[in-house]
């Protein structure tokens, strides 16, 4: 079965490849990615996707003037409207021009990728992938499980390590091997995620952790993992506790 075409409109490069690599990453579209509106409307009449992510605001051809293009012309593109927090008003008007939803900016990209499916295969009439769909539910399930764990081990949502180490983490659970090559393999795989450095991955990551330990939640890291692992003069290294919390969610879905 041939994946979905997914095109992305966003002025901002950076963040519209960012948008389109992550999706990519979820193998189950193929991602075309252009920068303005002219380009936009251009890719709907040659490529008809089979979803479009569009940015709202942009210069020149904003995604208002894209919508009401595409719908003058005839051609009809499921889409998903985005944007910086904008009034009510707003939002009304990109509906009312055909948008089936819309997401405010940053986007939650597995929740954009679950309603992309929703939007382009069920409009389609087509039947979604079903390993495609279950990978999307399984990602979503661990990442779950981390949250609870980080939260509870003293790790907040709102610093960088928490991101990076929650990512080294599902990558250690796909490929256990990769925690033997944490600089070489690891780093560099999650750096390349966030379009940022290995380095900076491995500070965060390190971060996170002592900010974890110094708010002297130990008991609570040794109730997750069943066992007395650490006390608080015992700090783990980072290769150290993403090893550990993917062996546990490992033995979880044994």
């Amino acid at each position: 079965m041939r994946k979905p075409i997914i095109l992305v409109v966003d002025d901002n490069v950076n963040y519209c490849n960012e948008i389109k690599r992550e999706l990519t990453a979820t193998e189950m579209f193929e991602v075309i990615a252009v920068y303005d509106g002219l380009s936009a409307i251009r890719e709907c009449e040659q490529t008809h996707p089979d979803a479009m992510v569009l940015d709202m605001v942009m210069p020149s051809i904003d995604g208002l003037d894209v919508l009401n293009t595409l719908r003058e012309k005839g051609i009809k593109v499921n889409t998903i409207a985005m944007s910086l927090p904008v009034g009510d008003e707003f939002i009304s008007r990109a509906l009312a021009l055909g948008a089936r939803y819309f997401m405010t900016k940053p986007l939650n990209v597995r929740a954009l990728a679950e309603r992309l499916y929703d939007t382009a295969l069920t409009a389609a009439g087509e039947t979604p992938m079903t390993a495609a769909t279950e990978r999307v539910k399984i990602n979503r399930a661990l990442d779950e499980r981390l949250s609870n764990i980080f939260i509870t081990v003293g790790i907040p949502a709102h610093i960088k390590g928490y991101h990076y180490l929650r990512e080294a983490v599902k990558l250690t659970v796909e490929n256990p091997d990769i925690i033997n090559s944490i600089t070489k393999r690891l780093y560099p795989a999650v750096a390349a995620r966030f379009g940022t450095s290995p380095s900076k991955v491995e500070r965060a990551i390190r971060h996170a952790i002592e900010v974890a330990w110094n708010k002297g939640k130990i008991e609570n890291v040794n109730h997750i993992f069943g066992i007395k692992v650490y006390s608080a003069n015992d700090k783990p290294t980072n290769g150290e506790f993403i090893a550990l919390v993917a062996d546990k969610l490992l033995i979880e879905a044994a």
